[in-house]
């Protein structure tokens, strides 16, 4: 594609997840099977700040001390780095959002509608879904206030395995005509079509994007806050750290907006209590 035929942007957004979308076998219902989480994380930077952000990750690199890797990998640091890189982020220019989804109430289940997508992954999908929603509307809001119009958003994803990016740009084009036709089945959430364009839609490998490594830490910071099985005890740390960057609708509730929980109504989820604690913490009512 020319580089004449890309719109100009305001906003970036990094994305990327923790835990798998599988939905065959899901523990702890069963022994062996996917995890019990997806968590799925963007970090949103203004674009004049974009160039600052490889500084940052080089920065934070600095220093927490020397480490094997030359990215910045949240799960293989220490408790004590894990900290730091959480308060260093919570100090930078930029937004966060994450949508958490326990899976266990989705184990088996297939989304017919989904299903009629162009894209085998609709699971990925929707999760995606679910985050570009409150993103955009977020970068809507916010340009118009500092701008008077819409500003657009890029997408860059951090690369996985089994993942279609071109599926996901074809999902919610899909999404986008079926607004026109007045035809979206969930309607109290929907993409902000005036900030986005899927010409801005990228994939880059996990190393290649400081955005990204950023991203990486939100994902997994909530992770941490979630997962009983994988990562030892819930522990919600990290995740609190990040607070004075998590978007916040105008009365500064944080609950399905900066922070989400799939399913929904909350008490759907049927979590423990150790696993609610960090919901709490950002405005959920079980």
């Amino acid at each position: 594609m020319s580089r004449e035929n890309i719109p100009d942007y305001q906003y970036i957004a990094f994305i990327d997840e923790a835990g798998d979308p599988g939905l065959t076998r899901v523990r702890p219902i069963d022994p062996i099977g996917s995890t019990e989480w997806m968590t799925i994380s963007a970090v949103l930077v203004d674009k004049e700040n974009a160039g600052e952000v490889t500084k940052w990750v080089a920065e934070i690199l600095r220093s927490i001390g020397p480490l094997q890797r030359h990215d910045l990998h949240f799960r293989n640091l220490s408790p004590t780095r894990k900290a730091a890189v959480c308060r260093y982020l919570a100090d930078l220019p930029v937004r966060l959002f994450v949508v958490a989804s326990n899976k266990k109430n989705m184990r088996g289940h297939r989304n017919i509608n989904a299903e009629k997508m162009p894209s085998q992954q609709w699971f990925y999908n929707w999760m995606v879904r679910i985050l570009i929603e409150r993103v955009t509307h977020y970068c809507e809001m916010r340009s118009i206030r500092n701008y008077g119009v819409p500003k657009k958003v890029k997408f860059e994803f951090s690369e996985r395995g089994g993942h279609s990016y071109s599926q996901t740009a074809a999902y919610h084009e899909l999404l986008r005509f079926q607004a026109r036709n007045e035809n979206i089945i969930l309607k109290k959430w929907v993409p902000r079509w005036s900030v986005m364009d899927w010409r801005l839609v990228e994939a880059h490998p996990h190393k290649s994007r400081a955005g990204l490594q950023l991203s990486d830490v939100v994902a997994s910071a909530f992770y941490t806050a979630v997962d009983n099985l994988d990562t030892g005890q819930c522990d919600g740390t990290y995740a609190e750290l990040l607070r004075p960057r998590i978007a916040f609708r105008e009365d500064h509730n944080y609950s399905d907006y900066g922070v989400v929980l799939q399913p929904t109504p909350a008490w759907k989820a049927n979590l423990a209590e150790d696993q609610k604690s960090i919901f709490r913490f950002y405005g959920y009512n079980f």
